[in-house]
């Protein structure tokens, strides 16, 4: 019996990777619990547990005496020569053997139950801090269950969740398919804890480069910061601490090989590599790249910037949906404002009426709010004085303005010019030469020594 016993623990050791010497304390616990519950609380004892001879004993002590008082921790002399077989004496140690069939049914069905409720709470405990240590790192797994709100994912046997707020939305997966992402998070709860993934989040782009790119591993080149619509576009700033090494070119690699395996892990994403700078004006004008800008104003205080781009550039500044210069605004940290060159284009404020309802629009043309220009550039404080309306109100009225205005701007470009300066989204190829030594597709053979920008 002693056998089959210390048999199972063994597998579990196998099967669970749980620590061997963990295992024994469990098993030693366990089996005091029922000694104690059997001769006493008062009661000395020994659990010996041995998993290389498949065995465990229980070793009672006992005091010789002539008379007994305390028959759990004491034994008269003729009992102890008796059992012993041993001429022991008054005051010797009389050790005894238990049988684990001297517990009962009863008393071994418990601590089963109080060894099994230990064994999850073991592996509960282990899986935390498997998951938990290894925040941030990638993980490769498959695909075996796919929900509406989720994806479930099998790895090293235990079951990851990469949620729908974390997958690249144009992503598809089917059950078997084998799936790279970030563990993200960890959370404690009834059952074992869930491990949170995800495919979306920055920190999974900055591992993959991390992976492709030797030299950002080993630190010569650094990652400062990433602006990322999953699936869509990103932005990528780098910094080289050796002068002898392009951080651009190095990210982007021979005939773009390196940044090419980053793409296609992402489904396509695109990909802008630019230089860091400390600099808000330089790092402010590579982010919005491959845009020209004709005259940056920035606000420190603020951290705000009015740019000033030709007629021509508007298109490429914005990118399509506003996403360039969202991820631009992201990238260096400053609330960017665009304007066009020469007469300024406007749009009246009659043409969001109906998107911000009859009594608001009567109230910004009562204080003198004419055009959607006028709404943006006013101060949040001043419209809700004025208005008479809450923060979050105005806030969401102005974010749809702006919104609305710019689309409107870039539709206002000429259709066929725009076609001719497409953005990074698709092909990503500026329209002159000197933007091409300072944006490069990923459709390029070779990739230039020294550049400020790389669009992939």
């Amino acid at each position: 019996m002693n056998y089959e016993i210390v048999e199972s623990f063994s597998s579990l050791v196998r099967e669970k990777s749980i620590d061997k010497d963990i295992l024994v304390g469990i098993v030693e616990d366990i089996f005091g619990m029922m000694v104690r519950k059997k001769f006493g609380q008062e009661a000395k004892f020994d659990v010996v547990v041995n998993m290389e001879k498949g065995d465990i004993e229980i070793y009672l002590e006992k005091q010789v005496v002539e008379t007994v008082i305390d028959p759990v921790t004491q034994i008269d002399v003729e009992s102890a020569r008796k059992k012993s077989g041993e001429p022991l004496d008054v005051g010797e140690d009389f050790v005894e053997i238990v049988n684990l069939a001297d517990f009962g049914r009863r008393l071994i069905i418990t601590a089963k139950q109080n060894l099994n409720q230990r064994i999850k709470e073991l592996e509960k405990e282990l899986i935390y801090n498997e998951y938990s240590n290894t925040i941030g790192e990638i993980l490769v797994g498959e695909v075996y269950q796919i929900r509406k709100n989720e994806i479930l994912v099998m790895h090293n046997k235990n079951e990851v969740v990469l949620p729908k707020s974390e997958q690249i939305q144009k992503e598809r997966y089917k059950k078997g398919d084998t799936i790279r992402a970030v563990i993200k998070e960890v959370r404690k709860n009834s059952g074992n804890p869930t491990v949170i993934v995800s495919r979306s989040d920055t920190k999974f782009l900055a591992r993959l480069f991390e992976i492709e790119i030797p030299e950002i591993y080993d630190g010569i080149i650094e990652i400062k910061g990433i602006a990322r619509e999953p699936g869509d576009r990103a932005k990528v700033a780098v910094e080289s601490h050796d002068d002898r090494i392009d951080a651009v070119g190095a990210c982007v690699g021979m005939k773009g090989v390196r940044i090419h395996a980053i793409v296609r892990e992402l489904n396509n994403e695109n990909i802008d590599v630019i230089n860091y700078s400390e600099e808000p004006l330089i790092m402010i004008t590579r982010a919005l790249a491959p845009a020209k800008l004709k005259k940056v104003e920035l606000d420190l205080e603020t951290k705000k910037a009015t740019i000033l781009v030709a007629e021509d550039q508007v298109s490429l500044a914005i990118g399509k949906g506003g996403q360039n210069i969202r991820l631009a605004g992201k990238l260096s940290g400053f609330d960017l404002q665009l304007v066009k060159e020469g007469a300024e284009y406007d749009i009246e404020l009659i043409e969001f009426r109906d998107e911000i309802g009859q009594e608001i629009y009567d109230k910004f043309i009562e204080n003198g709010y004419d055009t959607a220009q006028q709404v943006i550039d006013a101060d949040i404080e001043d419209l809700v004085d004025e208005l008479q309306l809450d923060e979050e109100k105005i806030k969401e009225i102005v974010a749809l303005v702006k919104k609305e205005f710019e689309e409107a701007e870039v539709d206002d470009e000429d259709g066929d010019e725009e076609k001719g300066k497409e953005t990074v989204a698709k092909e990503a190829r500026p329209a002159d030469e000197k933007q091409k030594e300072e944006t490069v597709s990923h459709e390029q053979t070779e990739s230039p020594k020294e550049e400020n920008a790389e669009t992939l």
